[in-house]
C-alpha cells in the first residue's frame, strides 16, 4: 500500500523508518542524528518523538522493519521453486551475489551495520538485530536439513551451524566491500561460500578422490 493513503501519523512512521534504513547504512547508527532522520523523511521533530520515544526505540524498529522487509523480498525469490532443496540452497547463494549492485550501502545489511556499533552499548537493539538475522537464518536452515536428507550428507556439521555460516560470511563479506568501497570482493566472497557449499553435498569420492 502506498504511504500516501496511509493515514498521516501512520505514513510519518513509515518515512521515518525508510529514512533510517537510508541514512543508517550509510553513516551507522551512532552517527545518524534525529534531526537528519527527520530532514529525510520530510517530517517535524515532534512527529519523531510521536512514534518514537528514543533514537534507539527508532533502532529496534528499524531492525524489525528490515525484518519484515527483506522477509517478503526473499520470500518471492526465484530460487524457491527449485524442487531439490539443495539446488535451494545453492539458489540462495547465487541470488544473494545478484543483489549486489549499486552504491555499497544500497546492498549492506541493516541489522549487520547497527549490531556492529551496539551489540554492548544497546542491549534492546542488538536482540532485535540478532532476531532480525536468526530468523532469515532459520528459514535456509530449513532447506540445508531437507538437502541433506536428501543427498545423505553425515558430516561434522549441523543444519543450523551451515545456515549461520552462510550468514557469517555474508556480513563479513559487507564488510570488506565497506573496507575497499567495492561490491567485487563481496561477491567474491560468496563465490567462494557456493563452491564450499557443493564441496560439503558432494559424495565422499568425489571429495577426496583417491
Amino acid at each position: 500500500m502506498d504511504t500516501a493513503t496511509l493515514h498521516p501519523m501512520a505514513a510519518a512512521r513509515r518515512k521515518l523508518l525508510e529514512a533510517a534504513l537510508s541514512v543508517i547504512r550509510s553513516k551507522g547508527f551512532e552517527a545518524t542524528t534525529v534531526d537528519e532522520l527527520c530532514a529525510v523523511a520530510g517530517v517535524a521533530k515532534g512527529s519523531f518523538f510521536h512514534h518514537f520515544k528514543t533514537k534507539q526505540a527508532l533502532g529496534v524498529a528499524a531492525a524489525e522493519y528490515w525484518s519484515e522487509l527483506t522477509g517478503a523480498f526473499f520470500a518471492a525469490a526465484p530460487y524457491h521453486r527449485h524442487d531439490d532443496p539443495l539446488d535451494r540452497v545453492l539458489g540462495y547463494i547465487d541470488f544473494r551475489k545478484a543483489i549486489l549492485t549499486g552504491k555499497v550501502p544500497e546492498f549492506t545489511c541493516l541489522v549487520g551495520t547497527m549490531v556492529q556499533e551496539v551489540y554492548e552499548t544497546c542491549p534492546e537493539i542488538r536482540a532485535a538485530c540478532d532476531a532480525s538475522i536468526s530468523a532469515h537464518a532459520a528459514k535456509l536452515e530449513a532447506d540445508i536439513a531437507e538437502a541433506m536428507e536428501r543427498h545423505a550428507v553425515h558430516a561434522g556439521f549441523t543444519a543450523e551451524g551451515l545456515a549461520l555460516h552462510t550468514q557469517a560470511v555474508l556480513q563479513g563479506a559487507f564488510i570488506l566491500a565497506k573496507a575497499k568501497g567495492d561490491a567485487g570482493v563481496a561477491a567474491a566472497s560468496v563465490d567462494h561460500l557456493r563452491r564450499y557449499i557443493t564441496l560439503l553435498f558432494q559424495p565422499p569420492k568425489e571429495r577426496n578422490p583417491s
